[in-house]
């Protein structure tokens, strides 16, 4: 299981969760990644923990004002990045231009997508992995796994009709072990969180409970 934690524009400390992660990783053996703002991924990168750019942009070197340069993200100490997040939603062509440009940088790809039928879509760009994020359900209190269980099952199905070498990821509301557990119950190898532990009191302890039963 690989959990992905978003720390979106959250007022949190990226240093304080990077290390929450890197140690619960360490502890528990399970993957565990920060995708932070792209200014702080330095800083997060020289946790040691694994980190991830919330974006790449579908640009190469040159006058791309604003835009975030895969090979910049890369040499912040980015290992992948994600892309098409329902908060930064980009059309097909660009969702393609930006995992031409992650593959230029040597990032690996985890894409967002609303339903089942979108993550078949963009499976067939051939990224590492879909993550399936119902928007209503993001930064909520009910996890995907839970509100809608036949999300994950058809996205799983609709990805691996696909391509069976992309993983399928469950976000949305997860933010409890038991409801990791549930997703990868339903075929998910991953998840994708936010607010359950960038917005926790503690986040080594909302990061201990999410691999409790891992």
């Amino acid at each position: 299981m690989f959990i992905l934690v978003n720390l979106k524009a959250y007022p949190c400390d990226p240093v304080e969760v990077a290390s929450a992660a890197r140690d619960v990783a360490e502890d528990s053996g399970v993957r565990i990644a920060v995708a932070p703002q792209a200014a702080h991924l330095s800083r997060v990168a020289e946790t040691d923990v694994e980190t991830w750019a919330q974006h790449v942009s579908p640009v190469e070197y040159g006058s791309h004002t604003g835009s975030t340069l895969a090979e910049a993200a890369a040499e912040a100490g980015a290992t992948g990045t994600l892309l098409n997040h329902s908060e930064n939603r980009l059309k097909l062509a660009d969702i393609d231009g930006s995992m031409q440009a992650a593959e230029r940088a040597d990032l690996e790809t985890i894409v967002c997508a609303n339903n089942p039928e979108q993550s078949g879509a963009v499976a067939a760009l051939g990224p590492d992995a879909v993550a399936v994020e119902p928007p209503e359900l993001i930064g909520g209190d009910v996890s995907v796994s839970s509100a809608d269980p036949d999300i994950v099952r058809d996205a799983v199905d609709a990805v691996t009709a696909v391509d069976d070498s992309v993983d399928l990821f469950c976000g949305a509301g997860v933010s409890t072990g038991d409801d990791v557990t549930a997703a990868a119950d339903l075929g998910a190898k991953g998840i994708l969180l936010a607010s359950g532990v960038a917005k926790a009191d503690d986040p080594r302890a909302a990061l201990e409970d999410l691999v409790s039963n891992l």
